[in-house]
């Protein structure tokens, strides 16, 4: 789903005050009000300086953890926004669909060059030669229904149309995945299978569709099963068709242009929203605590053995323009060249919402970021700028882009 036009760093990559922080075990207590010196609670700052309505993240290395939070869970109330919240994690969702296609391979239920058809048959026009690799590194060609124009939603570059949209309850409405494939291969695809990058929700909404097929059982129960359960992942979940978040968590905004307020602006609480449309593509509800303990676990190779790990993690360029060998793509998870070196995992983007989700190559850090943005396209560009920096001073220690790094917030945005 693209929010307006969108220049936010999201799916393609794949790329105030705060309330008082309770630290669990070894967990150090962070404090990102004004005044702290910590230069990650500073950078955290930084994220809401810019704009974001709040700003939540978790460091764990051999060190301990360290947790933060900064600016407000609700605009109207006030009230800070909590550390241990919950939020939606979008295109991070797609870790945890590709670890469960992977152990169904490694079970010799499926096979990575096995041809969609095989799975779905019918359901995808030259299914025969789109293989379940070409969906897991996004070779497939198939055109993002959840995106582009003319697909699953309606035109955001109108704010007469989207307004209207939202008043009708468009976004509370559910839409199944059959109904986005089915908008998806309605439209000619991008490239052959295999012959190009290009990054479509819809490839992870057909392997979802896959683990159901081969499992008999939902993507949310097979990947809960085999991921959330034996990792104690126990405040993350699959919403399903509810609109809500469960327990604490940030309200999410939603500026809608052409209204009647001063500004001309109307800025909308998107909270509650149908992620049907997003399902084993985004649909993901977690915190940064399970995230980190997700990314860990995977690349130390608790989920997957190394032979499985070894292909996940072995990336192909996304060929971003003005952005050479900084960005890969793997199966599932993405490769982002920092200033001192490379990092694995996915970000995601929801309405409201922006995540950030990564590990050093050599597994020894965790850096897990939850933002509730704000704003106009120039103001969330703002925050998502505000957001690569956080990463840089948590991953490498340097400040704002100082070091040179370049992080995709010129990468035209997808969601999920």
């Amino acid at each position: 789903m693209a929010r307006h036009t969108l220049s936010m760093l999201v799916g393609t990559v794949c790329l105030a005050l705060a309330g008082p922080v309770v630290a669990a075990g070894a967990a150090e207590a962070a404090d990102a009000r004004p005044g702290t010196g910590d230069p990650r609670a500073v950078a955290l700052r930084a994220v809401t300086g810019a704009g974001a309505a709040g700003a939540i993240a978790e460091i764990r290395d051999g060190n301990g953890t360290w947790r933060g939070a900064s600016g407000v869970s609700d605009l109207a109330t006030g009230a800070p926004i909590r550390a241990d919240g919950r939020f939606r994690a979008g295109s991070v969702t797609k870790m945890f669909t590709a670890t469960t296609v992977l152990q169904l391979v490694g079970e010799g239920r499926l096979g990575l060059d096995d041809p969609v058809e095989r799975y779905l048959p019918g359901l995808v026009p030259n299914g025969g030669h789109i293989t379940v690799r070409h969906l897991l590194n996004h070779t497939s060609g198939l055109w993002d229904s959840t995106n582009e124009k003319g697909g699953v939603f309606p035109d955001w570059t109108d704010p007469a149309v989207t307004r209207d949209w939202l008043d009708r309850g468009g976004l509370t409405r559910p839409i199944t995945p059959a109904q986005v494939v089915a908008s998806s291969v309605a439209h000619a695809p991008n490239f052959p299978p295999g012959s190009a990058y290009s990054y479509s929700n819809v490839n992870f909404t057909l392997l979802g569709m896959i683990v159901e097929k081969v499992t008999g059982h939902g993507y949310a129960q097979e990947i809960t099963a085999r991921v959330l359960r034996p990792l104690g992942l126990d405040d993350t979940y699959f919403p399903g068709a509810a609109t809500g978040i469960r327990g604490p968590h940030g309200h999410g905004y939603w500026m809608v242009p052409g209204s009647s307020a001063p500004d001309g602006r109307s800025e909308r609480d998107v909270t509650l929203e149908s992620t049907t449309w997003a399902n084993s593509a985004g649909s993901l509800i977690s915190t940064t605590a399970d995230l980190n303990r997700f990314d860990k676990a995977l690349l130390g190779g608790r989920l997957l053995p190394p032979t499985l790990l070894n292909e996940m993690t072995t990336t192909i360029p996304m060929k971003i323009e003005g952005l050479a060998d900084t960005f890969g793509y793997g199966l599932g998870l993405a490769r982002w060249q920092l200033s001192c070196g490379p990092i694995y995992g996915h970000n995601g983007s929801m309405p409201g919402y922006s995540t950030q989700a990564w590990t050093t190559a050599a597994n020894d850090r965790q850096v897990s970021l939850s933002v509730t943005a704000r704003g106009d396209d120039t103001q969330v560009n703002a925050e998502l700028m505000a957001e690569v920096d956080f990463l840089e001073q948590a991953f490498c220690g340097t400040g704002p882009r100082s070091a040179g790094a370049r992080g995709p917030e010129a990468v035209p945005a997808k969601l999920g």
